[in-house]
């Protein structure tokens, strides 16, 4: 089992609300217990090609994709439904109880991220964590202190094994 949940401190301010460190393990048994996940995806993804390759596994166990930036061109052609919006827009909308989602299906319940600059996800989260009661998951590799439950600073190939092990658990 990969341990996700050291190393939380780097680039983390302690606010009134944080982030738990959660296991890949207890993180992809979240997401099989959401009533509606979705995974919203940020173009850095197209850093590494394994990357990519989680994007599409996690994809296929039935999460709806929000591709966000560039993110979209690696998902292309690949079999996956993914929907394109800008992250902030997608915020906007989120936290908008009367949307429909993507797929026009209704709200979401629990919003997972992966791919995204640490400075622009932060953001987003922050204003998921403030004004909605949704629950959002981090599996980036870097600690995401706004978040619901995030993954510690992990190093490259831990961060894949982590990813292996969450897809695993969905």
């Amino acid at each position: 089992m990969v341990d996700t949940t050291k190393n939380t401190q780097i680039y983390s301010t302690w606010g009134r609300k944080m982030a738990k460190p959660v296991n890949p393990n207890v993180a992809g048994k979240v997401i099989s217990k959401a009533k509606r996940p979705l995974l919203v995806v940020g173009s850095e993804i197209l850093m590494d090609e394994k990357l990519v390759e989680k994007t599409i596994s996690i994809a296929k166990k039935g999460i709806p994709v929000a591709a966000t930036g560039h993110s979209i061109t690696a998902l292309m052609n690949k079999g996956i439904d993914a929907k394109y919006i800008n992250v902030h827009s997608l915020a906007t909308f989120l936290g908008d109880a009367k949307w429909g989602g993507l797929d026009g299906q209704g709200s979401y319940d629990t919003i997972l991220f992966l791919g995204h600059k640490k400075y622009y996800l932060d953001q987003v989260l922050s204003g998921l964590k403030n004004f909605t009661d949704l629950k959002t998951l981090a599996i980036e590799r870097h600690f995401m202190q706004n978040a619901t439950l995030s993954f510690g600073n992990l190093r490259p190939e831990v961060h894949l094994d982590a990813l292996d092990e969450f897809i695993d658990n969905i």
